[in-house]
């Protein structure tokens, strides 16, 4: 690192070559090839992938230069390689830590411990929850979080301390947990074309999707007790990690019940770059998420031109109300085997012109979006202070 450059360390949980963490591993690895060549990065992150026991072949332990950014990837249980990596870090006086996630132990709490002990020399700290101070998620293992919660505000209520938000509502969320928060609102970074694919030739059989981590968060069971609610045929296909196995075990118990005329399917995990092909083969992706900071499964979807049916919890309201698909308040399992019916009923010339509409949708949001990096905004904001 040269004196004249802005020091960033960043830690994740998940980064390539791993993809179970979804959207957030995308918009980092963006993130870093959109950077200023005035930043030089560090990233720390797992030497495995999200919710998997075996580490990438020949990375454990070890330094990898990504273009600008250095990588070290590790095993937060070898002795050895903390040792290895506060040796490298120790003498790095750095402008900004930048922890994502907030609830991570030990990729954000370590790294912001050993700021606060002077044990890592950083002049501020950036802390992006990714959507985990959100109504849903903080309702998952609600006391154990709002104990969390209770306890980091002497550590977090200092000066130096800002937080990135995707969007105005997460700042909402952010603030609406620690009111005295300084948030940083800049959209996650997107690789996403400007055009979306062309509708694939509607089939005569509904087939919808579910593409994304199978987790509580997630709340697919809803989507599975909503298809008890469903008269016509429908084939609704499921792909993603199996992340926790309790949950899925509830999710299997509602597939076992559905109705003969319902074909449910667990087609196993997704490649990143198979996604939007995947989303250009259905009707409609069913994503009655708890809350999304951003939801890039939402724009992959849009952008292969396949309408989403979705929670208001989300920052794409305007979007999918706008053509993009549907918004549904309220999200029991009535209401969304509803919803399902309806599109059950129409016809393939009806589904088509869904799907075009979604593409609009898509092809207006990706023209309008100002997507500057937020590493840039943090370095220009210090600079005018």
């Amino acid at each position: 690192m040269t004196d004249d450059r802005y020091r960033v360390l960043m830690t994740c949980g998940v980064f390539e070559p791993g993809f179970r963490g979804g959207g957030p591993v995308r918009s980092l690895a963006q993130m870093l090839d959109t950077m200023s060549d005035r930043i030089d990065a560090i990233l720390v992150t797992s030497d495995r992938d999200h919710g998997t026991s075996t580490a990438y072949p020949g990375l454990s332990g070890r330094w990898v230069d990504r273009d600008r950014t250095r990588i070290f990837y590790l095993n937060p249980w070898a002795p050895w390689h903390w040792l290895r990596l506060w040796r490298e870090l120790r003498d790095i006086p750095f402008d900004l830590l930048y922890v994502n996630s907030f609830f991570s132990p030990w990729f954000t709490l370590v790294p912001i411990l050993a700021m606060r002990l002077h044990l890592l020399r950083s002049g501020r700290l950036l802390i992006a929850p990714r959507g985990e101070l959100s109504p849903g998620a903080l309702s998952l293992k609600a006391t154990k979080k709002r104990t969390f919660l209770r306890a980091w505000r002497p550590v977090l209520g200092r000066s130096g301390v800002r937080w990135h938000a995707s969007t105005s509502e997460e700042a909402a969320e952010i603030r609406s947990v620690y009111p005295w928060a300084d948030v940083e609102i800049s959209l996650d970074q997107v690789a996403l074309p400007l055009d979306p694919l062309d509708p694939l030739p509607t089939m005569s059989d509904v087939r919808l999707a579910y593409i994304g981590r199978i987790s509580a968060k997630k709340n697919l069971d809803l989507t599975l007790a909503a298809l008890h609610h469903v008269s016509a045929p429908v084939t609704f296909d499921i792909y993603g990690p199996i992340e926790d196995r309790a949950y899925w075990a509830r999710c299997r118990a509602l597939i076992d019940g559905v109705g003969a005329h319902i074909v449910v399917r667990y087609r196993g995990e997704l490649a990143p770059d198979r996604v939007r092909a995947t989303f250009a083969g259905y009707d409609a992706f069913v994503f009655p998420t708890r809350g999304e900071n951003f939801g890039h499964v939402i724009a992959e979807s849009l952008s292969a031109s396949c309408p989403v049916i979705c929670t208001d919890r989300t920052p794409w309201n305007d979007v999918l109300n706008a053509g993009g698909g549907r918004v549904l308040p309220a999200m029991g399992s009535d209401e969304l085997g509803a919803e399902l019916d309806r599109i059950a009923a129409m016809t393939p010339a009806q589904r088509l012109r869904a799907r075009e509409r979604a593409g609009a949708a898509y092809r207006r949001w990706r023209a309008g979006i100002a997507n500057p990096n937020v590493l840039d905004q943090i370095r220009e904001g210090s600079t005018v202070r």
